[in-house]
């Protein structure tokens, strides 16, 4: 089969030609455009990343395409309407650093109940070791955690929050008692969990439903002293309403790994592609953001996902995605 690949590097391209020898592969570094489309018209495979739009005029351009794998968990870049009607397959990599994201997400809050940052600021720019008050934390035993979604990357979180001791209360559309009592958590309404938790974490993708789904309404019903936790998307906290929660002291302190100010980075895995990625852009709107100038808020830069780990899963899920097409029984479809 004629494969067409877009938006991979030189390491991928040795990936997948190790992987699929028997096939007539075509590489490109950059996303499609009209220099690329007429080298590959004949492609029946294409995979590409969100960079690469793939409307119904490059559509029509390719009479042979019969599946599409975006590298990728957002698939909007690929008019998916027009692809049943021409019964071409897509399919896109629903998760790749589940353990990654969670991970990071218990770093960010044993960060802030142990005052990691305060610690290390004593230490290495005062040269003191002196311990006092200010930099008492609190244990995570015994506390309660709220998890807003509980797909792959929330379950993980369950589990690490269980390993702490900590109580967990949970919000997701689909509700599996079985899955709760095997793993020790108790579903909730969102009412009762932003009353009640000690500490919430989110876990859901950005949609029209979940856009500022922490707004001040959201953060006037929670506990005095909570902590928030957002390694989801930016968006679905309100960044004014968030401020506002921190200055009042309705929220103690919070750790983010999105901001909402993030709308123009698409995806994780450009992040890390130096010919994609606009650190100075970002970091612009990071210098003149008040929540940076708070001491009880630890930001990091979107890289949560970003582990030696994460980047090897996406390749072998992408493969295997491929190949699971080439025998005739497609996977992560959308």
């Amino acid at each position: 089969m004629r494969i067409a690949f877009l938006e991979v590097d030189k390491e991928e391209f040795n990936f997948f030609k190790k992987n699929l020898r028997n096939h007539k592969l075509f590489f490109f570094n950059k996303p499609l455009n009209e220099k690329t489309l007429a080298k590959i018209k004949e492609v029946e495979c294409l995979v590409v990343f969100v960079h690469s739009q793939i409307s119904r005029e490059i559509l029509e351009k390719l009479p042979n395409l019969r599946y599409i794998l975006t590298m990728s968990m957002g698939y909007d870049h690929i008019d998916i309407d027009y692809c049943k009607q021409k019964n071409i397959i897509v399919s896109n990599v629903p998760t790749y650093s589940e353990n990654s994201v969670a991970e990071h997400t218990f770093s960010l809050i044993l960060a802030l109940s142990r005052k990691l940052y305060q610690s290390i600021e004593r230490t290495h720019h005062e040269n003191s070791f002196e311990t006092d008050d200010s930099l008492m934390g609190f244990d995570l035993n015994g506390k309660t955690l709220g998890v807003i979604g509980c797909g792959s990357i929330g379950k993980n979180v369950v589990k690490i929050a269980k390993g702490f001791g900590m109580k967990v209360l949970v919000v997701d559309k689909c509700r599996i008692p079985r899955m709760a009592n095997g793993m020790g958590f108790e579903y909730s309404n969102l009412d009762r969990l932003l009353k009640n938790s000690d500490i919430i974490s989110l876990h859901v993708p950005y949609t029209n439903k979940t856009h500022h789904l922490i707004d001040k309404n959201a953060i006037n019903k929670m506990k005095k002293g909570v902590y928030l936790i957002n390694t989801a998307r930016g968006a679905v906290v309100d960044t004014v309403a968030l401020v506002y929660g921190l200055k009042s002291g309705k929220i103690a302190g919070v750790g983010l790994d999105v901001l909402e100010e993030e709308k123009n980075i698409i995806e994780e895995r450009e992040l890390i592609k130096k010919e994609i990625s606009n650190d100075t852009n970002l970091r612009v709107l990071l210098l003149g953001h008040q929540l940076m100038k708070m001491n009880n808020v630890i930001i990091t830069p979107h890289n949560a996902f970003n582990s030696a780990e994460s980047q090897k899963n996406l390749l072998k899920i992408s493969i295997k995605t491929i190949k699971s097409f080439l025998k005739g029984k497609p996977i992560n479809t959308v």
